[in-house]
């Protein structure tokens, strides 16, 4: 069987990210050990995506994961500092993965200032890349072929991602290669690699044909669904098409082989005849028309020998009726693979650069509360103000403290102690109570004159 279809990665020119950072960081934050570490971080985000983008990249773990560090790197950054035209204008450009240019211009490619344009495009490279590293797998070994899987369904998962999200990341049209159709049918041809990984799993293992089959049967049915996506779409290479029309049909006449055993297994002749005979017909079909892009020579020699061996028992032996294709059982589809979700960080060993610099959303909110913390002590200043004010109306109203002698508080005023003295002189306290007591007395006299004037 031919080799597994990979993508290419997409390439990238070189960018200054430390000189634009550094600049916003010395703008914003006060200076001290704080500014100086941050700008720090900056110049080894700009060493990672040296690391990740500025050179060729081995079909290994490491290098993935390095990609992995700097996509999770881009997406804690997002929010802490605002990449755009007015603000940090940083121009990333990115050449189409899939065109190789022309003989009078270069390839097509696209230049944005834009954040989320560089995210979509490391995020596709980590696809691409992992469908590279799965395709190095050896599928001789379980490790392998668990490997091998594992990238597919990763590999699918961040196509995916950008079908879903590359419109809403980028204010234009975005290259052919990260369009929605064509990161769609990547995510499905991912899927469907990732599906026949399992199917070559099993047939290893030596699993129950009726599994086998099912397995087969939906790998089938995944390629057939990618090749129908792009069919008549000039997105892909052109070598992506014939391939998935061929494995589309490899897979189909494996099911048919291994669903053939097990009608065997039930004496179903017959049925066991139609469906060899549908199996070499899609062998042929590829042979004849994929020939040069993949091989089935041994597949079609297995099929072949059963076709003939079924044939004459049941010519000289069981002498079943061939039904026709359209009368038997469809096979059932089981799948084994899933698209892995895209969740940050992707990294298990990532620690982000910028862990002690707060969030501009976290800045503004700083700023908004500063302002109005100015604004409520402002208002109470002038509140006590105006109260202030108004006591001093008052106590001007009443001639106060005019009107006090001896404002220091220290002595007794010279005028008291004279009225002081004047009291005791004519007796004190105790002139005074007597003549309060007299007081009754006196009102009864003169109500009694009152009375006497009024009588008169």
């Amino acid at each position: 069987m031919a080799s597994f279809i990979t993508v290419q990665l997409k390439k990238t020119s070189e960018v200054d990210l430390a000189k634009p950072l550094c600049k916003f960081i010395q703008q914003t934050y006060p200076g001290g050990e704080s500014q100086a570490e941050h700008c720090r971080a900056a110049e080894e985000l700009n060493k990672l995506r040296k690391s990740a983008l500025g050179r060729s990249l081995d079909k290994h773990e490491s290098s993935l994961e390095t990609l992995r560090r700097y996509y999770d790197q881009l997406c804690s950054i997002e929010p802490k500092f605002p990449f755009s035209e007015n603000q940090i204008c940083v121009t990333f450009t990115w050449k189409d993965a899939f065109d190789k240019g022309s003989l009078f211009g270069g390839s097509v490619k696209l230049a944005l200032a834009s954040l989320g344009y560089e995210k979509i495009c490391v995020l596709f490279n980590c696809g691409a890349l992992a469908s590279q590293i799965a395709s190095e797998q050896n599928l001789d070994s379980d490790e392998g072929m668990k490997a091998a899987a594992k990238y597919y369904q990763f590999a699918s998962g961040a196509f995916q991602h950008i079908k879903d999200t590359v419109l809403s990341s980028l204010n234009r049209e975005p290259t052919v290669d990260i369009s929605p159709d064509t990161v769609g049918t990547l995510s499905l041809i991912m899927l469907a690699q990732g599906q026949e990984v399992f199917f070559l799993k099993a047939t290893r293992d030596k699993m129950k044909d009726a599994i086998i089959a099912k397995l087969a049967n939906q790998a089938a049915d995944y390629y057939g669904d990618a090749f129908k996506q792009c069919q008549y779409k000039d997105t892909l290479p052109k070598e992506v098409f014939p391939l998935l029309a061929a494995k589309h049909c490899i897979m189909q006449a494996h099911a048919e082989y291994h669903q053939s055993v097990l009608a065997k297994q039930q004496k179903k002749f017959g049925e066991e005849i139609s469906r060899l005979q549908h199996a070499a017909d899609l062998v042929k079909t590829v042979t004849s028309r994929y020939d040069e892009y993949i091989s089935v020579k041994d597949l079609s020699d297995k099929i072949n020998r059963a076709l003939t061996a079924a044939k004459k028992d049941n010519d000289f032996i069981y002498h079943d009726r061939v039904p026709d294709l359209k009368d038997l059982e469809p096979i059932g589809k089981v799948s084994l693979v899933k698209a892995t979700p895209v969740t940050i960080p992707l990294s298990q060993k990532f620690t982000d650069l910028f862990e002690k610099m707060v969030p501009m959303a976290v800045q503004q909110a700083l700023t908004v509360y500063n302002q109005r913390k100015a604004d409520l002590v402002n208002r109470s200043i002038g509140q006590m103000r105006e109260a202030t004010n108004l006591a001093n109306g008052v106590l001007a109203s009443l001639n106060l403290p005019a009107a006090i002698e001896d404002v220091s508080g220290d002595s007794i005023p010279q005028s008291i102690l004279q009225k002081s003295k004047s009291v005791i002189e004519q007796g004190g306290v105790e002139a005074i109570d007597q003549l309060m007591k007299d007081l009754p007395e006196l009102l009864q006299r003169n109500r009694e004159i009152l009375d006497e004037v009024c009588l008169q």
